[in-house]
């Protein structure tokens, strides 16, 4: 098996992962408060991370210290708004309008920096903001839509991040602003979860098994196989492959899970991926790729 092949299934492996633990999460904050969930995945890949990138962290300016601050500002918001929406939606629609982040990515781009944005773009939104639509029940008594809102701020969230990185990537050590960033993510949720009285010790099967692959394998090693598969796959290649995040999610919720989705929330959920897989077809339009 040649590389660019191993690369591909490493990948695929990546997307598989991200999508699992849609549901993995939405089962351990049952047992678990959010905010010390988060602060028990975040911490330990920010020290793994900063073990392996300890010399470049040191050799980073204070410019990248702050850059990687902001970005973990926007990881977090991302990630505290998509758990807490897990918390009242499926694990399939939080996986589905998480993946919106390819599409508002661009978007996000022109209001904040003016980013010229062609009009295949702005058909991409329009057709994933009728899938949304669709697969929210379209109705505002749907029991669902307080946490589809939530994932829905957290996708916007992650294209803030998404696009934070690519400019600081620009000038400081991609390990290294990672490290900030998840260290920043596991400190303030910690902070949150010890004001609010929840930090408790992790207990039972479910609970460990969600940290374990929240934090070392989708965290810490996802973003480690990324980077290797990328030296060896076309960046179109991976960027198609890694879009496949949201139908894992939706597979996972619907095996594991017991999510079930309406012919209409099938619908919306089609366009969803149709418009997520058109943004990453065209080379123009895909967002920079960062950590899942």
């Amino acid at each position: 098996m040649n590389e660019r092949r191993m690369a591909e299934l490493a990948l695929v492996a990546v997307a598989a992962v991200w999508g699992l633990t849609f549901v993995m999460v939405k089962d351990a904050i049952e047992l678990l408060p959010v905010m010390a969930f988060l602060a028990y995945r975040f911490l330990p890949a920010a020290a793994l991370v900063a073990l392996v990138f300890r010399r470049r962290l040191a050799r980073l300016s204070r410019a990248g210290w702050a850059a990687g601050a902001l970005m973990g500002l926007f990881l977090t918001a991302g990630y505290v708004l998509q758990t807490l929406g897990l918390e009242a939606t499926s694990a399939s629609n939080a996986g589905f309008i998480t993946g919106l982040v390819v599409v508002i990515t661009p978007l996000l781009g022109t209001l904040l920096w003016r980013d010229r944005v062609p009009a295949p773009a702005w058909a991409a939104a329009g057709v994933s903001a009728l899938g949304l639509y669709l697969l929210t029940g379209g109705a505002g008594s749907d029991p669902t839509l307080r946490g589809d809102g939530l994932v829905l701020l957290c996708a916007f969230a992650f294209a803030a991040h998404i696009l934070a990185t690519g400019r600081a990537a620009r000038n400081h050590d991609v390990g290294a602003l990672l490290a900030v960033q998840l260290g920043v993510c596991g400190v303030f949720c910690l902070g949150v979860a010890a004001a609010m009285g929840d930090l408790e010790v992790p207990r039972g099967a479910t609970v460990w098994s969600a940290l374990l692959v929240t934090s070392l394998v989708a965290s810490a090693i996802g973003f480690f196989v990324q980077t290797y598969a990328q030296r060896h796959a076309p960046p179109a290649r991976t960027a198609l492959i890694l879009a496949s995040e949201p139908a894992f999610a939706g597979l996972f919720g619907f095996a594991l899970a017991g999510d079930r989705l309406s012919a209409m929330a099938l619908v919306g959920a089609a366009l969803i991926m149709a418009a997520i897989v058109a943004v990453e077809l065209l080379p123009r339009l895909r967002p920079p790729r960062t950590v899942g």
